[in-house]
């Protein structure tokens, strides 16, 4: 490649005062490209060999059979997983965007994906309870994306074939990993399509298609999970840093705003188009979500003070693993005075700076955004303290050093962790209650349960009418329920009583009510982790 067009010839020419033209008095021979050679070795470099892809793959299977074990036993299911995964039933069979109605809490697009993915456990002819099984096996494929996504972007900052390696096996094997990422979360889709946005705008070939797909791939994890957008400046940052000002960084600018805007517009267009984006009597809105989201949503307070919501859960991200977390930190506060390791060190700094606002609501399954960057900024300084160590014997020395630290410090606490992840059995609670529902009621048709997130599909899958079985908080808070329900609570024939419903019902008067008036007929567990189903008593006064 050279600066001059092919049509150039080796004398320039110039105008004659009157017209014509005569050769210049000294030629201009074409000069070539001082980067061209390091470009093409940056294409190459970058690109994985076949053998490269195959370690990627291997480390990959082996970190998502250590997330598949006992899949279905832990940790302890949630009302977030019933909620994505009852949505992604009512895409799958044709009922909208919800089986109840859409109020734009969050974007779509995430359990629409997951519908489309919902066939993939049957292939593994499972069973037991539906979030477990259903919702967790079709999340492997992803958490699979995501694992060689972070390799493909280490590499892609320049990180050797072992640190990239390491930053895939940091993260996919790190106890909190593990709990988190078995989770039926918006967030997991949302990271996967923010890491490929990141590598998109990475790409060694540095193509319009590139960087329009980097545009798109942030949209379409924008409209996954709306609070992956702090995580946009990174991609930004790369694409910037990966072009040349003024070559092809207007091109990639153009490319990448077309990619966002002309996906990410389909979803207030949407809204637009159904009445419903700006607020208004009678309807939900896009805009009143957003307002409830950003100021009338409780906050989980401060996680520097003591007693608080968000200390307690970050203490509780520590207790699984202050390795990805604390080094994460230290290496991302590293990562940001390092040009190439910038950009996934941004990301994680501004997702951290958000989990310290002092009156913001931090949710349980906030940290999954955060994990894949700090593991890549920790690789990222183990790769930087490598290369920094003059090459020879220094240099494998370094590499012995680190391992051993990481068998001494790590490796233990991590074996603990991912051995109580495999062997444990939280969800049998919830396995016997749903197998209940499922036998021992009879007429199930005609039967109205009121129950949590979790147990809603269970009921509907065991033949209960969907508009029969109802949230329990739906009984105080969506009049559209309360109308179904002339005689008010007597209407009910059941009420299962979980650790969810028990935290909300001295707040929920209609659940409070069902529950002083009703009986015991089932029990599965003990303490507060106990599961009841519980007959309502219909002579009551």
């Amino acid at each position: 490649m050279t600066t001059t067009s092919e049509s150039q010839q080796t004398t320039a020419i110039i105008p004659k005062a009157r017209g014509g033209v005569v050769p210049a008095s000294r030629p201009r021979l074409p000069l070539p490209d001082p980067d061209a050679g390091q470009r093409l070795a940056r294409v190459r470099r970058r690109r994985l060999t076949r053998r490269e892809a195959l370690l990627a793959v291997g480390l990959t299977a082996l970190v998502l059979l250590v997330l598949g074990a006992n899949i279905s036993g832990y940790p302890m299911i949630n009302d977030d997983e019933g909620t994505y995964l009852a949505q992604a039933w009512a895409v799958a069979h044709g009922h909208g965007l919800a089986h109840y109605t859409y109020w734009y809490d969050h974007p779509p697009l995430a359990w629409i994906q997951l519908a489309g993915l919902s066939w993939l456990p049957g292939l593994a002819g499972s069973d037991g309870a539906t979030v477990a099984t259903v919702g967790r096996i079709a999340m492997l494929p992803v958490v699979g994306a995501v694992l060689l996504l972070v390799y493909v972007i280490s590499r892609r900052l320049g990180m050797a074939v072992w640190s990239s390696a390491t930053a895939l096996v940091v993260f996919g094997l790190s106890p909190l990993t593990v709990v988190m990422y078995r989770g039926v979360y918006l967030d997991t889709f949302a990271v996967v399509w923010m890491l490929a946005a990141l590598a998109l705008a990475l790409s060694p070939h540095r193509n319009l298609w590139a960087f329009t797909g980097a545009g798109a791939a942030t949209a379409i994890a924008v409209l996954s999970k709306e609070t992956i957008v702090v995580a946009l400046p990174a991609v930004v940052l790369a694409l910037w840093q990966h072009t040349a000002r003024s070559s092809t960084r207007p091109w990639a600018v153009g490319g990448y705003t077309s990619g966002l805007v002309l996906v990410g517009v389909f979803y207030p267009l949407y809204a637009t188009l159904r009445g419903e984006l700006f607020p208004g009597a009678g309807h939900v809105s896009l805009i009143g979500a957003w307002q409830f989201q950003l100021g009338d949503r409780a906050g989980s307070g401060s996680i520097f003070h003591a007693g608080s919501i968000a200390n307690g859960l970050v203490r509780s991200w520590l207790d699984h693993d202050w390795f990805v977390l604390l080094g994460g930190l230290a290496a991302t506060a590293v990562c940001l005075f390092v040009r190439r390791l910038r950009p996934p060190a941004v990301a994680g700094a501004i997702l951290v700076l958000v989990a310290c606002r002092p009156s913001g609501h931090l949710p349980v399954m906030y940290v999954v955004q955060l994990l894949p960057f700090f593991a890549i900024a920790l690789a990222g300084v183990l790769d930087l303290l490598v290369k920094l160590t003059p090459a020879g014997r220094s240099r494998p020395a370094v590499l012995v050093a680190l391992a051993l630290l990481a068998a001494t410090l790590v490796a233990p606490r991590w074996y603990s962790g991912n051995k109580l992840a495999v062997t444990a059995n939280y969800h049998s609670g919830y396995v016997a209650a749903a197998r209940f529902l499922r036998e021992e009621v009879p007429d199930r048709a005609h039967t109205r349960v009121v129950a949590d997130d979790v147990l809603w599909l269970e009921c509907v899958d065991a033949g209960y009418q969907p508009d029969r079985v109802i949230w329990f908080y739906k009984l105080d808070l969506d009049p559209g329920v309360a109308a179904t329900l002339p005689n008010g609570w007597r209407d009910v024939d059941y009420i299962v009583s979980t650790p969810a419903l028990r935290g909300d019902s001295k707040t929920l008067p209609a659940v409070n009510t069902l529950l002083t008036n009703s009986t015991l007929v089932a029990r599965f567990g003990e303490d507060v982790g106990r599961i009841e189903i519980r007959r309502i008593t219909k002579e009551a006064p």
